[in-house]
């Protein structure tokens, strides 16, 4: 599960040392006297690698960019606005889905200033700034000035003067006003002076602590995952599998022999070149294609869709949709003016564009049978949040595509072994409507499991899967026909192991009715605890789903705590839950060991009473108890990505570093252990 940027797909990490927060950043301040009534304050910044401080100006949704307050000048104004003697880097962010400006080695800013003559000028305020490198971001911290510069003095560098170390900015909250609110987390300025005035600023363990940030108490984000939902070249794969499939349907595999023909009978000999500068055509306008849909969009609008109860629901219906017309009911076609002013204008041109513009015509000709393809695609990849993504996934789509029409162009022969045009290629689509249908219904299970509505539980999606393939199966030996078939006078050997393989799925699945685990589907599947008979007794469930409470029973039975940050809609979670909790080992640790708190972060179940907080200076709503257990990650842990386990002892204090999606058994176990060990050791 992934929000927006700064608060998705980022782990924010802290480094300690002697009990200071680990600063990457050195900086020093400077005020040099121009003349008797001008000068200019020089705020430099040494930056460790591998990390990088942010410009001053950043997009909204970003990473906090680089800000300076001045809260007293006495003798002197300011002309103007902090700008930098460096030029900064400029790069588009995969982490952040956005074009960035950064620092690296060192920054020079700079104040210019007016003073008054023949009085000393002195200079207060602070720095605000963020650093991050390839993989992490420290918390946002501020480090403050006060400089000095006498009247006809020489100038002379100036150093920062020393400041209590400076804690992260964590968001300030009015949570109380719920008896299981945060309360605000007291400013390094205010606690430093509290101490100054002999103040307590550490009350005794209650509700409210629960919340006080703890991502400062370990070096690294947790365990790196294992593998991501969709990588790069899984998107590239899937897009290319579309592709093939696409090649195969009644509105793509009859134009391939003529468009080749075509080619080869072109004069000059330039048939074939041509024939592979069509095939560059086709990739050129998928590709382009992929690339305006994510401009139009954005890709954290892509991810927030992908996330999102509604357009789940959504997804549903265009997929069902896109299943209906491939079952023959109707096509789903551009307007034939399109295609046939774009045919118009090939006709009239010559050389690479009209090579370009008959390319077009192919990709509007066959929409109606590579529409749905693509739809499905840049749906499922669209929980990237990736700005490349879809354009990676029409890439594998379209390569695939215009793979045909360079090979037969090269080699002729090939053509004459081809199969030829019939009623499979109808089958073709009949066999990707089912399969539409049955990838609909996923997405109407996590509409279904956010909002609690439970009409698809787990003994009904299965239901509904069994049902599906074993039609699929019946369609492909012939026993079921739509009105687009031809007669099936027998089944052919491919058509047999598909219906062996389509009712064997079927037949698999049977057993979940009574809590099968079924694996390979656990990731699609609803969890098994939707389930209202099941004879299986090995799955984990947490006994709790509320922090506070969870938090209060661990107190009182002196155990551990391991919290799940987990999501309906989360994949990985699902896989980690049906086949590392599963394990004998995991689970005894997880059941008689610790106590299991589970949250999930899209949870749309409606708070008694929304709760304003102000997080990034910006003050937002929490209305949805997803919302409060997304912002207790965000503020406690420093992270906002599924899954994510956090062991805690009883005062909410980190017992390891956390771990994220890792299917590896005997880390987990190790993670579990470690934990454990520490809890001990600290009683």
């Amino acid at each position: 599960m992934k929000l927006k940027a700064l608060i998705l797909l980022i782990f924010i990490s802290t480094l300690t040392l002697h009990a200071q927060i680990y600063d990457p950043v050195s900086w020093t301040f400077e005020m040099k006297r121009t003349s008797s009534t001008e000068g200019e304050l020089l705020l430099k910044a040494k930056i460790e690698a591998p990390w990088h401080l942010y410009d001053q100006k950043l997009p909204e949704g970003g990473p906090v960019p680089t800000t300076f307050t001045f809260s007293s000048l006495k003798g002197a104004k300011q002309v103007g606005e902090v700008y930098s003697l460096t030029k900064p880097h400029e790069e588009f962010d995969k982490t952040f889905s956005m074009n960035l400006r950064w620092f690296t080695k060192e920054v020079t800013f700079v104040q210019k200033l007016t003073f008054e003559a023949e009085k000393e000028a002195v200079v207060v305020g602070e720095v605000r700034f963020m650093v991050c490198d390839d993989e992490n971001c420290l918390p946002p911290t501020s480090e403050s000035f006060n400089v000095t510069s006498k009247a006809g003095s020489e100038p002379a560098p100036v150093a920062s003067v020393p400041t209590t170390p400076v804690t992260p900015n964590v968001p300030s909250t009015n949570l109380a006003v719920k008896a299981s609110a945060v309360a605000p987390v007291p400013s390094a300025a205010q606690e430093s002076k509290d101490r100054i005035a002999g103040k307590s600023t550490t009350p005794a363990i209650a509700a409210n602590d629960l919340w006080t940030p703890v991502f400062d108490q370990w070096s690294k984000e947790g365990e790196k995952s294992g593998s991501s939902s969709f990588s790069w070249l899984f998107i590239f794969f899937a897009g290319f599998a579309g592709g093939l499939l696409a090649l195969f349907t009644p509105c793509v595999w009859p134009i391939i022999p003529m468009t080749v023909s075509f080619f080869l009978k072109r004069p000059g000999g330039k048939g074939r070149s041509e024939a592979f500068l069509y095939g560059i055509s086709i990739i050129v306008i998928y590709l382009l294609l992929g690339i305006l849909i994510t401009l139009i969009f954005g890709a954290s609008a892509l991810n927030s869709l992908s996330t999102n109860a509604f357009f789940n629901l959504f997804f549903f219906a265009l997929l069902v949709l896109f299943a209906i017309s491939f079952f023959g009911a109707f096509d789903i076609t551009l307007p034939s003016s399109w295609s046939n002013a774009i045919d118009s204008k090939a006709s009239t041109t010559s050389g690479i564009l009209s090579i370009f513009l008959m390319a077009f015509t192919l990709v509007l000709v066959s929409f109606s049978c590579t529409g749905p393809i693509i739809g499905t695609l840049l749906v499922q990849v669209s929980s990237t949040g990736s700005l490349l993504a879809p354009a990676i996934g029409m890439f594998g789509f379209a390569l695939a595509l215009s793979i045909p029409f360079s090979l037969f162009a090269l080699f002729p022969s090939w053509l004459k072994s081809a199969p030829k045009s019939g009623g499979w290629l109808n089958s073709v689509k009949v066999v990707l409507g089912f399969l539409e249908l049955a990838l609909a219904l996923k997405f109407f299970s996590v509409a279904d499991l956010a909002y609690g509505w439970g009409l698809l539980d787990r003994e009904v999606f299965l239901v509904l899967w069994i049902v599906i393939f074993a039609f699929l199966g019946f369609y492909l030996i012939g026993k079921i026909r739509f009105s687009h078939d031809s007669d099936l006078k027998y089944v052919s050997v491919p058509r047999f192991f598909m219906a062996l393989i389509s009712f064997a799925f079927a037949i698999y699945m049977i057993p979940g009715l009574w809590g099968a685990p079924l694996r390979s589907i656990s990731a699609f599947a609803p969890p098994l605890y939707t389930q209202d008979f099941s004879l299986y007794d090995d799955e984990v469930h947490a006994p709790f789903s509320d922090f506070e409470l969870g938090m209060s029973f661990a107190s009182k039975e002196g155990k551990p705590v391991m919290i799940d940050f987990s999501g309906y809609g989360c994949v990985n979670c699902r896989k980690m839950e049906n086949s590392v909790w599963i394990d004998p080992g995991v689970k005894q640790r997880l059941t008689d060991d610790y106590v299991l708190i589970t949250l999930m972060v899209d949870d749309k179940t409606e708070l008694a009473e929304p709760i304003s907080v102000t997080e990034n200076g910006k003050t937002r709503t929490l209305r949805t108890v997803g919302d409060k257990w997304s912002y207790l990650q965000r503020v406690k842990f420093g992270a906002n990505a599924q899954p994510y386990y956090v062991l805690l002892d009883n005062n909410a204090k980190p017992l390891s570093k956390p771990y994220s999606y890792n299917e590896n058994i005997d880390k987990y176990i190790q993670f579990l252990d470690n934990g454990l060990k520490a809890y001990r050791s600290g009683k």
